[in-house]
């Protein structure tokens, strides 16, 4: 008798991430749907099957506090106030009279239409969509948790006591005594089932100057659409636009921005130079070789290169930092701000406009050697595919193409580790696509020895690009992790980045066929371990040491110099 095939639960990870992708693309070319109907609960019961750590407990009865705050700090303020969200391409709400709405940890133009509707401009391709239907899935998920444990009665509306006195409170919309914040707490603890000490605790993570009792109220909203959409049938809706549908992944903001920035270096007689890419941040490359010259006489009295970075990433020392912008923009730094909805700024460096002598970089080569380096800032999922695919292709002026004169392309970004601790270094050899059966092998020109000795520790392995940082688990990370595909980490730009750079150097003969690579990440979190995932927080000074590190080898290697 043949024994009974059941699936592990890496497998059933994966199934439920397949089905969640499928689904959400069946909605998007559809155009609409509610979290809440047949379609809505497909996505809903996938999330839950996969149970993906940074979402903590969505699969228990107790409402995710932790996962709230990390998926609220990627979605616009006021979204749980909203009954209506429809995600648009950019379609001109620049210009109206709409206050735009950035989300803290996301860079997206949101606008707030009306009471029920909040808009969501997606201009990053198809991760973008996914990201935000992920959140809100969870958003959702939460927020009907609290309607089952509040909601007595659907036919009469009747409510449990608890959410009386806590709504009646809230409903005030002032700030609440200490006293009435106490009392509004420990209603609040009942409902979410949560200790009163855990309440207190994410309630002061979410306070602000202007709105201390912002947990208390986002509670609220998530409850009382939740038991309208059950008692008055309001339904709660997600709408795509038509131009978002025609537009995406056809690279409209990409070919923009690529275009902008060949004018610019066309403008400034840059367009035939060697020119050596970085993705990567906007200061850790115009720190690590203007910061040297800018303070040179604090470096000869002593002071530590390294301490010098982190006073720089310092949010209250805006003076110093201002003194390496003034600087940079006399000596060779151009600032482009992205205009083209990317959300992508770039920085180009004429390094033949450096004073090369006061820093420990050298450069002993002809002004028209010289190189210019073009620092993008991190893309974003396929959007990195996007960008670089479009900035790749030849320049047309006048119907004349100019093949650009690129030398290298390094990648530097935060990633997930399997094998080490927040602020380890990760050097990949490859990577591989979650989801499908693309595995791009490349030569890396960082190896592990170049970065060990530090006092950081630094992993070499396959990388995997995942579909959504918010969608991996354990179980299947462990698969990843002990399988012979011995992946290291995980993040989203890797593959994509591989792919537009396969395409340029070896099929369309874009660019030169030995183009050089470098990728090396910094790890932000750890999801196989408990407390270290992206809902954690982030690094804070801890990944100063390993992007600071990164850079300066990733500058080394452009010179040439050790």
């Amino acid at each position: 008798m043949n024994k009974k095939y059941t699936p592990t639960r890496a497998q059933e990870s994966s199934n439920a991430i397949e089905r969640l992708y499928i689904t959400m693309r069946h909605l998007f070319n559809r155009g609409f749907y509610k979290p809440t109907g047949v379609s809505g609960e497909s996505i809903r019961q996938a999330l839950l099957l996969l149970r993906p750590e940074i979402y903590g407990s969505i699969a228990e009865e107790k409402v995710e506090i932790e996962g709230l705050s990390y998926v609220l700090d990627r979605l616009p303020e006021g979204i749980e106030q909203c009954r209506f969200i429809n995600l648009t391409s950019s379609e001109g709400f620049a210009k109206s009279h709409f206050k735009v709405i950035i989300p803290p940890k996301r860079r997206r133009n949101c606008y707030r239409v009306d009471d029920e509707q909040m808009n969501i401009e997606i201009t990053r391709g198809r991760s973008d969509v996914y990201d935000v239907l992920t959140h809100l899935t969870f958003l959702y998920n939460e927020s009907l948790k609290i309607k089952n444990r509040v909601l007595l009665n659907v036919t009469t509306g009747k409510t449990k006591r608890e959410w009386e006195k806590f709504e009646k409170a809230i409903a005030k919309n002032k700030t609440l005594t200490v006293s009435e914040r106490e009392i509004a707490l420990t209603h609040a603890a009942t409902f979410l089932a949560r200790s009163f000490e855990e309440v207190l605790a994410v309630y002061n993570s979410f306070k602000t100057k202007k709105n201390p009792d912002r947990f208390l109220q986002i509670i609220y909203w998530l409850g009382t659409l939740a038991i309208e959409e059950a008692v008055e049938n309001s339904k709660r809706a997600i709408t795509f636009s038509p131009v978002l549908r025609e537009q995406i992944g056809h690279h409209i903001h990409g070919e923009i921005w690529a275009n902008n920035i060949k004018k610019v270096l066309d403008k400034k007689g840059l367009l035939n130079r060697p020119i050596h890419i970085v993705s990567a941040n906007m200061h850790s490359t115009m720190n690590s070789i203007y910061a040297p010259i800018v303070f040179e006489k604090e470096l000869k009295k002593g002071k530590d290169i390294m301490s010098l970075f982190a006073d720089l990433s310092k949010s209250e020392n805006k003076i110093i930092r201002k003194k390496i912008i003034d600087f940079s923009n006399k000596n060779g730094l151009t600032y482009i701000e992205d205009t083209s909805g990317t959300n992508i700024n770039v920085q180009l460096i004429d390094t033949a406009k450096i004073d090369f002598s006061k820093t420990n970089y050298k450069l002993d080569v002809s002004k028209e050697e010289k190189p210019v380096l073009f620092v993008m800032d991190y893309a974003f999922g396929e959007q990195a595919y996007e960008t670089l695919d479009e900035f790749l292709k030849p320049f047309t002026k006048n119907n004349t193409k100019t093949h650009l004169n690129v030398v290298s392309i390094s990648i530097m970004g935060k990633a997930g580790i399997l094998t080490g601790n927040k602020g380890d270094i990760m050097i990949p050899d490859a990577h591989m696509f979650e989801g499908t059966a693309d595995n791009y092998v490349f030569e890396n020109q960082l190896k592990k020895e170049d970065l060990e000795g530090y006092g950081i520790g630094v992993v070499a392995g396959t990388m995997l690009t995942v579909l959504g940082t918010s969608l991996q688990n354990k179980d299947m990370l462990e698969y990843f992790q002990k399988s012979s595909w011995h992946v290291m980490g995980l993040e989203m730009e890797g593959a994509h980045y591989q792919k537009a750079i396969q395409a340029a150097s070896k099929i369309r003969k874009n660019i030169r066929k030995d183009v050089k690579v470098s990728y090396a990440y910094y790890a932000s979190d750890n999801p196989l371990k408990t407390g270290a995932t992206l809902a954690s927080g982030g690094l804070g000074e801890t990944g100063v040491k390993p992007t600071y590190l990164i850079t300066r080898k990733i500058i080394e290697q452009i010179f040439n110099t050790k």
